[in-house]
């Protein structure tokens, strides 16, 4: 199979370059040129110049694959697409948009002939290795066309699911984003705890590597903080500045509209700007824990 790639960021680039591995023909463009030569020249990805040359490249059905900022650039690229698609070619959102936007989105594309999936996508700079988690909302012809392209990017086969219709997927992956808010801040609060009790002069790195084995609260989370903590238990360096991506606002605002109560899911939210205004070793960990999974930017105190 073959797909255009656009976006080739972080994520989008992994992707790319874990369907070149498992054998999928990936036709990639990205407005930095050098991005795209680096992936030419490191993954055998085939390069283009503009959107347009990326299609110029497809043959057949076309596919595309979209890894571009949710809102308006998402919603740009795609009415810049739209005149260049013909009936049964297929539009896939891997970002992370609001799932009302992809149901709003596959709505119209359906009028044109367009089919579409929104594809929640987890498993951040890991992904390339370890494959990714993939929540995809489309129609079951979609998702039977799309079948081998996410086995491909998967993690081993049961790293993707047919979750539901148009805007399932996203509307899924922000509610995965708001537990993981959760999950954060609460290793967040006891790791701080028990780095308070200076009494005891406990080893975070060897209670966290302790709790991999076993314990009720073991995670792929709490590896990735216990790898973090190895190198680095004080965190004077790091900031205690934890940005939000917009998806548990949304999960919040979710739970106010189906008159769910979502308390742990709110206060994480909220924690999360209250950051900007204490100075805290929480902050300090869930700022690292995002870089750890996500590759999001640490900022510095110097």
């Amino acid at each position: 199979m073959k797909l255009a790639m656009i976006g080739l960021g972080k994520m989008g680039g992994n992707m790319a370059t874990r369907l070149i591995q498992k054998g999928i023909s990936v036709v990639g463009f990205d407005r930095s040129a050098e991005v795209v030569k680096t992936l030419e020249e490191k993954a055998k990805m085939i390069g283009a110049t503009s959107v347009a040359d990326a299609l110029t490249k497809l043959d057949g059905q076309k596919i595309v694959w979209l890894m571009v900022p949710a809102g308006n650039p998402t919603a740009e690229q795609i009415n810049e697409l739209i005149p260049m698609l013909n009936k049964g070619d297929i539009i896939i959102d891997g970002g992370n948009s609001n799932y009302k936007d992809s149901q709003r989105i596959g709505k119209f594309l359906e009028e044109k002939g367009i089919g579409f999936m929104d594809c929640g996508t987890s498993g951040g700079v890991w992904g390339l290795a370890n494959g990714y988690c993939l929540m995809v909302g489309a129609k079951e012809e979609v998702a039977a066309t799309m079948k081998p392209i996410l086995q491909a990017l998967a993690h081993e086969d049961r790293g993707w699911a047919h979750v539901g219709p148009v805007g399932s997927g996203h509307f899924t992956k922000m509610i995965h984003n708001g537990i993981e808010y959760g999950m954060m801040e609460s290793f967040a609060e006891g790791l701080e705890l028990l780095k308070g009790k200076s009494e005891f002069k406990l080893d975070l790195a060897q209670i966290t590597e302790l709790w991999k084995h076993g314990s009720v609260v073991r995670s792929w989370l709490l590896d990735l903080t216990a790898d973090a903590l190895k190198e680095d238990q004080t965190l004077d360096e790091v900031a205690p500045y934890v940005a939000d991506s917009g998806e548990g606002r949304w999960t919040v605002v979710e739970s106010i509209e189906q008159g769910i109560p979502t308390p742990v899911l709110t206060l994480a939210l909220q924690v999360r700007f209250r950051s900007q205004e204490k100075q805290g070793y929480g902050y300090r960990l869930l700022s690292v824990m995002r870089n750890a999974f996500g590759g999001h930017v640490v900022k510095k105190t110097k």
